[in-house]
């Protein structure tokens, strides 16, 4: 048998850099209602929701990517010809073949690269950290991209009360790699697949494409029978039975497997999902009324792959949170999925999300 080489290992790593993009154009509750049946002080109640941003004129979900990627490898002041892998988390990229991240790499000029995209609804961003932070303590990659993205309002239907005030578009990324003393705590990864159609999409795809391949069978193209809008579904009252039930277990081991308490943790970031379940998890934690916890919903939205990034990043470009800091995060969501990891927040931005705003 033969004796195979293996990677040096790399016990501590941590975030080195973060960076963030969101659209320019904001949208506040009046503009929504202007479609939606609904009102600003109804919305603002039940989510904590008074702004999202949405992609307009020639910003995408690649365009936000690539800036927010470009921005975490320069704030983490990194060569980044030694990045060695990218991991994209996102539910909206307009097609599944091609996938999304070899075209980011190649975007920020890193055409080669392993790059691949994880679909884990609004825990997808917690799922890249924990494969990033893996892939570097295994010696795969010196440097790993974790990425979330989002253009939500691609897959939202804007008279849907249940969905269509929620949702905003962004991206966040950071930089994974080697520390002094570990930065990122071992991941709490879950799934809930008996409940995954809480959340799920109004189309059928194998249905859409089993006919696809029939109407080419017959020489006919699918323009040729229209096909309605994917929207995505949600059904709000059971995910909140769901968080209420389930995310206070993930939080307790997160915490549990991180080896700290919550006397540790200097900063709560939980996935913006509606500001109401993350009270409640502040307060079934024992975390203090004046912990900083974050609130990024409020001008942005739920942007769920990309809200856990946002988020800290907002905190740490307002000094809301401090590079250094030891922070709580969870993310939760379609699948239903959920992820949470004890980490040390990377040094706040030099170039932030709000710099190109007006």
């Amino acid at each position: 048998m033969a004796n195979l080489a293996v990677n040096p290992a790399q016990t501590n790593v941590a975030m080195l850099g973060i960076g963030a993009a969101r659209p320019k154009r904001l949208v506040s509750n009046a503009e929504v209602c202007e479609i939606l049946d609904s009102s600003d002080e109804w919305i603002f109640e039940r989510s904590g929701i008074r702004n999202r941003r949405y992609v307009s004129g020639d910003e995408s979900v690649r365009t936000l990517a690539a800036t927010a990627a470009q921005r975490a490898i320069a704030n983490a002041d990194i060569d980044p010809e030694k990045i060695g892998a990218l991991i994209l988390a996102t539910g909206s990229w307009q097609s599944k073949i091609p996938h999304g991240a070899p075209l980011i790499a190649n975007d920020i000029g890193l055409n080669g690269i392993p790059a691949w995209d994880i679909a884990a609804g609004c825990a997808g961003f917690g799922y890249a950290l924990s494969n990033a932070a893996d892939m570097v303590r295994a010696g795969t990659a010196q440097y790993v991209l974790a990425l979330g993205v989002e253009t939500m309002t691609v897959a939202v239907d804007p008279t849907d009360r249940n969905t269509g005030f929620l949702f905003g578009d962004g991206a966040g990324a950071v930089v994974v790699g080697p520390s002094e003393t570990n930065g990122i705590s071992p991941a709490v990864l879950g799934s809930d697949g008996e409940n995954g159609d809480a959340i799920s999409q109004n189309i059928d795809i194998k249905g859409y494409m089993d006919r696809a391949e029939l109407l080419q069978r017959e020489g006919k193209g699918v323009d040729d029978e229209p096909v309605g809008r994917m929207f995505m579904t949600m059904e709000g009252s059971a995910v909140f039975r769901w968080a209420a039930i389930t995310l206070p277990k993930a939080l307790a081991a997160t915490l549990d497997r991180a080896g700290v308490n919550t006397s540790d943790i200097d900063v709560f970031i939980p996935h913006q999902a509606n500001a109401r379940i993350s009270e409640l998890m502040k307060k079934n934690l024992g975390f203090p009324d004046d912990l900083p916890m974050a609130n990024d919903i409020e001008n942005t939205g739920n942007t769920s792959a990309a809200s856990i990034p946002l988020a800290m990043e907002e905190m740490l470009a307002t000094g809301k949170a401090k590079g250094g800091q030891t922070a709580l995060v969870l993310g939760f969501g379609a699948g239903l999925s959920y992820a949470g990891a004890v980490v040390t927040l990377p040094p706040a931005p030099k170039i932030t999300s709000f710099d190109d705003l007006d």
